[in-house]
Formats: structure tokens, sequence, C-alpha cells
């Protein structure tokens, strides 16, 4: 997988806010971080820690075929589920809430491959550790058959190979908050098959 040169354009501080989404100050959020931490040796291991209990206990709900379709990182933790963009919005709220900078990133991908005309956006983090003067990114969405996403401090194990002659893109930029687009379509949606007609195809 070939690895993209990551461009971030707002102060570290930016990465590690409250908002409504990222809800970091919710009390089930700040008891997750609490007990996340309490065996961690180094900020390292804390943040791989806390991506890999985002991605393997957080359910993504097209996996497990549900219509819940949830947001606010609070709400992803109390029901146990939610999509990629779901998911990168909880691993954001508790890594900051340990201090630890997380942004948002997104891919263009085929949605099915039954159809390469059908295209996604795809949610993922950025995550700075200050050790090694650095952001790293990372796929929460949960692995399953033909998925193998990793925590790597080297080459990225994200979840999707990027194909460009299907149309692809991997896009370069962290950003601080979830893209806007995103967020209006799992708010408007009330069903998994909703939010697929909903989601923008495009930043």
């Amino acid at each position: 997988m070939n690895q993209v040169e990551l461009t971030v354009d707002q102060p570290r501080s930016e990465y590690l806010s409250a908002s409504e989404v990222v809800d970091c100050e919710a009390e089930n959020i700040q008891q997750l971080a609490a007990s996340l931490s309490k065996n961690s040796g180094s900020s390292i291991g804390l943040a791989q820690t806390v991506y890999e209990y985002v991605r393997d206990r957080i359910s993504h709900s097209f996996d497990i075929d549900s219509n819940q379709v949830t947001c606010n990182a609070s709400d992803v933790l109390k029901y146990g589920e939610g999509t990629c963009f779901a998911k990168s919005h909880l691993l954001a709220a508790i890594l900051r809430c340990l201090e630890i900078p997380t942004g948002f990133c997104y891919q263009k991908l085929v949605l099915d491959d039954s159809d390469h005309s059908l295209l996604t956006l795809h949610g993922l983090n950025a995550i700075y550790l200050e050790s090694l003067h650095r952001w790293i990114r990372v796929d929460a969405r949960g692995n399953k058959g033909g998925v193998q996403a990793e925590f790597s401090l080297e080459q990225e194990k994200l979840a999707f190979p990027i194909r460009a002659n299907l149309g692809e893109v991997d896009y370069p930029w962290i950003y601080a908050e979830p893209n806007a687009k995103v967020l209006r379509a799992l708010n408007r949606s009330q069903s998994r098959e909703a939010l697929i007609r909903n989601l923008p195809d495009e930043l």
C-alpha cells in the first residue's frame, strides 16, 4: 500500500478539542479512557490500546446488519456500534480525552464491487505520536474476511488498498473536525439503507 504524504493545516491544539460530535467530556467516554489508560506504559502503547478497543469491541453497523445509525462518540460507545465515520468519532474522542492529538482522514472507495460506478467516502483517523514527532493513520472500521487493519508505526496497514484505476482516492489531509457532509448524512438517516443513499462521494 502506497503511503500518502499527510498534510495538517491546523495548530495541534485543534486536534485535542471537544465538540458536540467528538464529545470527549461525556461521562462514558471519560470512564472508558480512564480504564484503558490504567496499564499503558507509553503514549504509543496507549494509542494502540485505544485503537484496538474501538476496532475490535465496537461493531461496524454494516457488518452486523444493523439499522442503528450513530454519530456522536458517546452514542457510538453507548450502543456499541457505528459506521467507519462514527467509529472514527469515538476513537478521536477517547484519544483526545487522554491528551493524544487525533484527526480525521478520508478516502473515496467503491461502495460495492458489483458496481464500480458507485463511490462513497470512507472515514479513518490520524494520531499524533509525540515521542516520534509525527502522525500515523489508523483505520478502526473493524476487521473481517479480506480486511486486516493494524496499528503500525512503519508501513500503514489500513483496511482498504486504493485502486486508482477505479476512481478511488486517498485524500492526504488531516482534519481537526469531521466532514460536515458526512455529519449531515449521519444525522438525517434513520436506517442503513437511507445512510447509503445519503452519504457523499466527495469531500
